[in-house]
């Protein structure tokens, strides 16, 4: 018989009870025996075969009763058996690693011959379950308890563990351990079994040679990593992000770092050199291999950093990444003699050439790029460093200054010196700015380079022109709305004075006291322009107090609801801990509603006004990016409109006094820059951020107070309030009045005489002396003006001072009191009496002076 034909043969299992099979013959031969012994019965009497019925009937009752409770529990079974599976049973008994079936109570139902070759097992020894076969062992007391664990819940796991043979002891290395691999999973109860609990099928399989394999392949890969760490050449591995994922120890010893250090902390490409050469590896490997390359490697002379700061001259030989591989970066070390050795001039060029802070391309006689830096391939990215003599110089600009560049290459590759710089916009979406120089290169039919560009990014050297010369406009504007106020309040003064003559003499029945009311109506109309000018020119007078910002938006969120209107909804948004500031009160009310008026005329049909506050840390405010206000705490009040937003022209232009974009009568072009001098002389900054159509986002920022800051006052300052005029204006004394404005003098000294005082007139400071002089000092109190040729006030006052000591002396000014103050001794004592000013307000200053 062939081996075809032969029957196939099965390894036997070493543990079946899954079938038990019956016999036909026992169930004839116990119908004969019952048959024979009814026959047997019937041939004697009823009285002697009456107890052996009886007997024989009790005994198959028992029979009975036992096989319903067997086949209750499950002992017998009632019903049709189901086939064997052999083929099923011929493949488990014939893998390769041991399988057994049991249950909970740990009975074996099944296990074949593998299970019993890998525990060791004699033919003849009972067959446990492996929690209890490998139970024994104390160092797998804890997979064991896992494995036996999940067997009782029905769980499936798998745990791996080393072990020495069974019945042998692992001692001093004389038995090589073990490597086990046991798994368990539940297995259901088949339909119609008869059993109700669930099996557990257990797997055990031997994996000492994998792990043996896995060993010799770990020792290969620490041998080849220990060459590798003491090479002669630096080596590592970073990732497109410019993170270090392996730096050998050479490299770390040649830059003294720490190889414990570097297994915690992420080194980045920044840290062992400059940032425009970690652009340049970052930027090398992103298109096909170009120019230089060999094979995907490109070579570059640099230098590297080491953790005391110094550098260290290498060549470094970096390997192309694929998509998201890993860079492989041959760090070779070149040391003074090795230099010297391998052409010292030229590798001294090539460290000039990537470590210059300029952005610096050779250029062919195409106009293309043949040659880059390193910061020419940071400025203008990856696509620049291709070296491969397609990219156009001019395609690194923009399209309206390529056919300048254009022209000044041309004269660069035709050899022609003293090109002229060009200023240029780069390419892309940043718009930066630059300059270009071009150069041309004599020895051009040698190397095939014609000329060289050296590029230089001069986008915060435009910002701050502009910056500067948007100030410098503003100072101009904010001086000469401080010269015209000051001589408006001389003006006013004057006017607003005689009127209060003319009112003296006119009784209100009189028809001509009403036009002089008017007069003086618009007079103090037009004096809050010029106060509105003051505020812009940052030379009105302010008396800042401590604030909590939120309280005072809450308080003025009644008016600001009156001034909006039905149409536009109002919306506070407070921080709850917002850090307190220290400011005008009245000043920083006048910011918020100017703020809100102009949002207001911006929404003609209606729209959503939302005031928000919150805190700006030192970190958050060097990020904000806004203009160049220095990083410190500030505490932010933005006012959000959803009205018409503004251009870029009319955003530039905003804070300009009497600039407006609103229709004839409807506003005096006063109120921005209003906010802007009351917030500048708060030491704040304002912001603007507006888009057509969307709407504007006006953004202050006050620095925050703090108490115990040196200067500023911890308590709140209280609002100083005009005291009550006295009903008797009436007073004795010599003033001496120094007013270099005529009609302002004539006014106040002819006020002052009405009142009984004796009134000494002088129009400067150098007169005044003399005046003073005359009368030997016998002057009560000064009335200054403090601009005046020759002699200012604060000048005339020490001249004072110097014969009279305790003398008084009154301040006139259309300026602010800290304009002047500072000009003036610490503790010097004065009063202060803001242009323009009425009669009355003259009188009883003047009073207060002398009662004082």
């Amino acid at each position: 018989m062939s081996d075809i034909d032969a029957p196939m043969r099965y390894a036997e299992p070493v543990t079946d009870r899954t079938d038990r099979e019956g016999g036909v013959g026992l169930v004839v031969l116990l119908a004969l025996a019952l048959a024979v012994a009814a026959v047997g019965l019937a041939m004697v009497s009823r009285e002697v075969a009456e107890p052996f019925v009886l007997a024989i009937l009790a005994a198959l009752a028992v029979v009975g009763v036992f096989c319903l409770f067997a086949g209750a529990v499950g002992i017998l079974y009632f019903g049709q058996r189901h086939a064997r599976n052999d083929l099923t049973k011929a493949f488990v008994d014939n893998l390769p690693h041991g399988a057994l079936i049991s249950d909970n109570s740990g009975r074996v139902f099944y296990a074949n011959r593998a299970y019993r070759d890998l525990l060791g097992l004699d033919a003849e020894a009972p067959v446990p379950a492996p929690d209890r076969a490998f139970g024994g062992n104390p160092y797998l007391a804890e997979p064991i308890f896992r494995l036996a664990r999940a067997a009782q819940q029905g769980r499936t796991l798998k745990e791996e563990f080393r072990l020495p043979p069974p019945g042998e002891v692992e001692d001093e290395g004389a038995v090589e351990p073990r490597w086990f691999r046991i798994s368990v999973q539940p297995m259901p109860p088949e339909p119609g079994s008869g059993r109700k609990g669930p099996l557990t099928v257990w797997q055990v399989d031997e994996v000492t040679q994998d792990r043996l394999r896995e060993e010799s392949s770990f020792a290969k890969v620490q041998a080849a990593i220990d060459y590798l760490d003491n090479a002669p050449a630096g080596f590592f591995t970073a990732d497109a992000d410019g993170r270090i994922e392996y730096l050998n120890a050479t490299l770390a010893q040649w830059l003294k770092l720490d190889l414990s250090e570097i297994a915690t902390k992420r080194l980045t490409l920044p840290q062992i050199m400059s940032q425009d050469n970690a652009a340049l590896l970052g930027g090398a490997g992103r298109g096909e291999n170009h120019g230089n390359a060999q094979g995907g490697v490109r070579r570059f002379d640099f230098d590297l950093l080491r953790t005391d700061g110094t550098t260290m001259p290498v060549r470094v030989l970096h390997r192309l990444p694929r998509g998201n591989q890993l860079a492989h970066v041959l760090i070779l070390n070149r040391g003074p003699g090795e230099a010297q050795e391998a052409d010292a001039a030229g590798l001294r060029y090539t460290r000039i050439f990537q470590s210059s802070p300029f952005a610096i391309a050779t250029v062919d006689a195409d106009g293309a790029v043949s040659a880059t830096n390193a910061v020419f391939s940071r400025m203008f990215g990856a696509d620049a460093d291709a070296g491969s003599g397609k990219i156009k110089l001019e395609t690194f600009v923009d399209e309206g200054n390529r056919q300048d560049l254009r022209k000044a290459l041309e004269a660069a590759i035709a050899g022609q010196g003293l090109i002229d710089p060009i200023d240029v916009t780069f390419a892309g979406p940043g718009q930066s700015s630059g300059r270009i120089y071009l150069n041309s290169i004599a020895d051009a039919q040698d190397t095939g380079e014609a000329a060289i560009a050296y590029a230089l990014d001069t986008t915060e050297q435009r910002a701050l022109e502009v910056q500067f010369a948007q100030s410098q406009k503003m100072q101009a504007v904010g001086q000469l709305a401080g010269g015209i106020a000051h001589d408006f309040n001389n003006m006013l003064t004057a006017i607003i004075g005689f009127s209060d003559f003319l009112l003296l003499n006119h009784r209100p029945t009189d028809p001509a006291f009403q036009d002089i009311m008017n007069i003086k109506q618009n007079a103090n109309r037009a004096a809050g322009l010029v106060r509105q000018l003051l505020a812009f020119s940052r030379q009105q007078t302010l008396r800042p107090q401590v604030l909590q910002l939120g309280d005072v938006l809450s308080d003025l969120s009644i008016l600001l609801d009156r001034l909006l209107g039905e149409n536009i909804e109002l919306s506070l948004e407070s921080a709850s801990d917002l850090w307190p500031v220290k400011a005008d009160l009245h000043q920083f009310e006048q910011v918020i509603v100017n703020l809100a008026v102009n949002a207001r005329d911006a929404m003609p049909d209606g729209g959503k006004l939302a005031i928000r506050t919150a805190n700006v840390t030192e970190a958050q405010s060097g990020e904000l990016g806004e203009g160049h206000m220095p990083a410190g705490e500030y505490v932010m009040i933005e006012v959000r409109d959803t009205g018409t937003g503004m251009t870029d022209e009319v955003k530039q232009k905003i804070f300009e006094p009497f600039f407006s974009t609103k229709e004839i009568g409807r506003g005096t072009g006063l109120g921005l820059s209003t906010v802007y001098g009351i917030v500048k002389q708060t030491g704040g900054y304002v912001f603007v951020d507006s888009e057509v159509g969307v709407g504007t986002a006006m953004r202050v920022y006050l620095p925050r107070f703090e108490e115990g800051t040196a200067g500023v006052d911890q308590e709140p300052a209280k609002l100083e309030r005009k005291p009550e005029k006295p009903k008797d204006l009436t007073g004795r004394g010599t003033l001496l009045l120094v007013e270099d404005e005529d009609a302002v003098r004539s006014f106040a000294a002819r006020a002052l005489g009405t009142r009984g005082y004796e009134v000494l007139e002088a129009s400067t400071g150098a007169e005044a002396l003399e005046v003073f002089e005359e009368h030997e000092g016998n002057v009560d109190l000064v009335v200054s003006d403090v601009v005046m040729p020759e002699m200012d006030g604060p000048t005339l006052l020490k001249r004072l001072r110097e014969q009279n000591p305790d003398i008084k002396i009154i301040f006139m000014s259309g300026y602010a009191e800290d304009a002047f103050k500072r000009n003036l001794d610490e503790n010097e004592e004065f009063m202060f009496l803001q242009k323009p000013f009425d009669l009355k307000t003259l009188a009883a200053t003047v009073k207060s002076a002398l009662d004082d």
